[in-house]
């Protein structure tokens, strides 16, 4: 087994795009280690099929996607962020392209290939990179190996992250920092500390808080809660994107049904065969995925239905199986022919808007701590993200981190000590059966009473069981060893109040955030925040 550096110049602590990304900028300045909890390729970039949003073709404008990213984000994002990021695209996609990624092309008669651009929900113009309908593959892979070839850059998997240390929490005198953070092997499980000077969370989503969810396994909100132990306010975390169309089947796990099939043309339409999108949003089955998620909810608890069909099956077998090979042998083999019949879809947890407040170059309220990827809210989504903005945002985030971090991170203490992690009066559980209940008991009052659409006394009943499961939870930590499944069910439970509470806050219903009792926008923009301090490590 790879060793793993006790002191490095940069922790990353995450192996999507955001984290690798950065990762490679810094290796230009020092080592790097880069902590994934199990395989690198295991996160939501991996499987991002549809493609990365940007502007690139003469007839699509900066002013346009923007428009767009603010439209989708019913007003609570930053104008100043979105163009940051929507600016930064160009230049990102062309390093991507050097690193060896080869995005679709189109062939025109007597001209140069063009990128063969695909449209989205939200999106006016066509601006959507892929390659494929596995985009987030390819990008994947190639980075992976970039970062397994650099000599600066360790890539440890199955290295799982406990807690954030500061110089605070470890008693060094001066401004509180951030020094690195406590670890556990999950094939060993030993517990050890990382000292970095500077130190980057890119550990991706929330969506296993759900029972429903086209996320992997390792999406348990575990950079959310970490920070949140920190003392890090937490922004907007009622904001929980349910994607419309997750494949339904019995056999099928978090298999996601790429919004490109219906920017391809495909309908959404009931199992008695009728089309309902334009009863709900004028753009149909093009409309934004906040609207078509409740659409289809409703359409579903109306019927007493278990799923809806999507149709695009008047579409050539030939062209589905040259613009969606992947997803055309996904359903082949759990029994779906897409060119002759519809598929059968349900919505599920996709993406969190919310999540520690940082700036698009990383920077926190925390020095020497940065976020960036899903795990950070930098004002680019607001209430609602727009299709592919998240690769996009990953990217261009990524990179401006690393670059901000080279500016300052000799300022930053290299010899600050972490204290040697302790068990105290703790020993092995026998019960793990404790463990699993209380993650199906926190997953189901989530999907049961905070989903796709709220009521305050929903919140409330949520909030109270979730509160009680905390506690079993915390007293469970204190009396027993740590475990990887532990820490994620820790941090599960912790992701579900911050966004149980931060939904209490938002009496209106805008973008994700639904409350039927509340149904109309409220005239004032706020963000919701929550910033205490549950406790640090070892609590």
């Amino acid at each position: 087994m790879k060793n793993t550096p006790k002191n490095v110049d940069f922790l990353v602590i995450g192996s999507g795009l955001a984290g690798l990304t950065a990762a490679i900028e810094l290796s230009k300045h020092g080592k790097v280690l880069v902590s994934t909890k199990v395989e690198a390729s295991e996160c939501n970039s991996f499987y991002a099929q549809g493609g990365i949003a940007c502007v690139i073709d003469p007839d699509d404008t900066v002013q346009a996607h923007v428009a767009d990213t603010l439209s989708t984000g019913c007003g609570l994002s930053n104008p100043d962020v979105v163009e940051k990021i929507v600016r930064g695209g160009y230049d990102r996609i062309h390093e991507l392209e050097e690193l060896g990624i080869e995005f679709d092309l189109r062939k025109l008669k007597g001209k140069e290939s063009e990128y063969d651009l695909g449209q989205e929900g939200g999106h006016s113009h066509r601006r959507i990179l892929h390659a494929g309908d596995i985009t987030g593959k390819s990008m994947m892979q190639t980075l992976i190996l970039r970062a397994q070839e650099n000599p600066n850059i360790t890539l440890r998997e199955n290295l799982m992250a406990i807690d954030l240390v500061t110089t605070d929490w470890a008693k060094h005198p001066g401004k509180n920092a951030c020094i690195g953070a406590y670890f556990i092997d999950t094939k060993t499980e030993q517990i050890f500390a990382v000292h970095a000077r500077c130190t980057v969370l890119a550990t991706g989503g929330i969506g296993k808080v759900y029972p429903y969810t086209s996320n992997p396994d390792v999406a348990t909100g575990d950079g959310v809660a970490m920070a949140w132990r920190a003392g890090l306010p937490i922004r907007n975390m009622e904001f929980v994107q349910f994607h419309p169309t997750c494949l339904y089947h019995p056999d099928a796990k978090s298999f996601l049904i790429s919004e490109a099939v219906r920017g391809e043309g495909a309908e959404l339409m009931d199992i008695r065969g009728r089309k309902f999108m334009t009863d709900f949003d004028e753009r149909g089955s093009l409309a934004t995925r906040d609207v078509t998620a409740r659409a289809i909810d409703a359409v579903m608890k109306k019927h007493g239905d278990e799923f809806v069909y999507l149709d695009i099956s008047h579409r050539s077998e030939s062209f589905l199986r040259e613009r969606f090979p992947n997803l055309y042998n996904a359903c082949l083999r759990y029994g779906v022919n897409m060119a002759k019949e519809p598929i059968p879809v349900v919505p599920a947890c996709h993406y969190s808007c919310g999540g520690i407040v940082a700036e698009v170059n990383g920077k926190t309220a925390l020095p020497g701590f940065y976020a960036c990827g899903e795990v950070a809210s930098t004002g680019l989504h607001g209430a609602n993200r727009l299709a592919s903005n998240s690769l996009l945002e990953a990217l261009v985030c990524g990179h401006a981190t690393a670059v901000e971090i080279s500016k300052v991170w000799k300022e930053f203490s290299e010899d600050a000590v972490i204290p040697d992690w302790r068990c105290g009066e703790a020993v092995s559980s026998d019960e793990a059966v404790v463990v699993e209940h209380n993650w199906n008991e926190v997953r189901t009052a989530m999907w049961d009473y905070v989903g796709i659409v709220r009521t305050e006394r929903r919140l409330a009943r949520a909030r109270a069981r979730i509160r009680n499961l905390r506690q079993e939870i915390k007293q469970y930590y204190g009396d027993y060893l740590v475990t990887a499944d532990l820490l994620e069910l820790r941090n599960i439970a912790d992701v579900a109040e911050l966004i149980i509470r931060s939904a209490e806050q938002r009496k209106e219903s805008r973008g994700l955030h639904f409350m039927s009792d509340h149904p109309e926008r409220a005239d004032a923009l706020t963000d919701t925040v929550i910033h205490d301090n549950p406790g640090g490590p070892l609590t």
